[in-house]
């Protein structure tokens, strides 16, 4: 990376220094609140594969994007990492699964709603906690 460009941890840290926001015990967040933003950075690194494969139509990219980011492939997903999750990712991964969401994925069953938050609550997790590396890993794994 070039000196002005910076990749995920350094934009964490960027965020909390340019607002004023300390990092925080991340056990104090919710299961939801942690696959609200596992949920964005999940879609930004799958849009960032995508993009860096080269230029398509946008139409393209979104449909792509969708087959991955979608609950039953990220379910997929977690199948293909669980065995790789520390006891601590497990732990973090069962909160988001187990919260209780007052909404539910259209065209998703119940069961694939609930994995799919807790792989994003875990995705979250590891982006607030500076992992990047290990983030990546996960995801690229659980894509392969």
């Amino acid at each position: 990376m070039g000196n002005n460009e910076i990749g995920g941890a350094e934009l964490l840290h960027k965020i909390e220094e340019l607002w004023g926001e300390p990092h925080k015990d991340l056990k104090t967040y919710s299961g939801l609140t942690l696959a609200y933003i596992g949920d964005a950075v999940y879609d930004i690194v799958v849009r960032t594969i995508l993009v860096a494969r080269g230029n398509a139509p946008v139409n393209k990219l979104h449909n792509e994007a969708s087959s991955i980011v979608k609950a039953e492939a990220q379910k997929n997903s977690l199948q293909k990492i669980e065995s790789l999750l520390t006891e601590e990712e497990m732990a973090v991964y069962k909160r988001g699964r187990n919260s209780k969401s007052y909404t539910t994925a259209k065209n998703a069953s119940v069961t694939d709603y609930r994995i799919a938050t807790g792989y994003e609550a875990l995705i979250g997790y590891l982006y607030l906690d500076g992992q990047t590396d290990r983030l990546l890993y996960l995801i690229k794994e659980g894509i392969s």
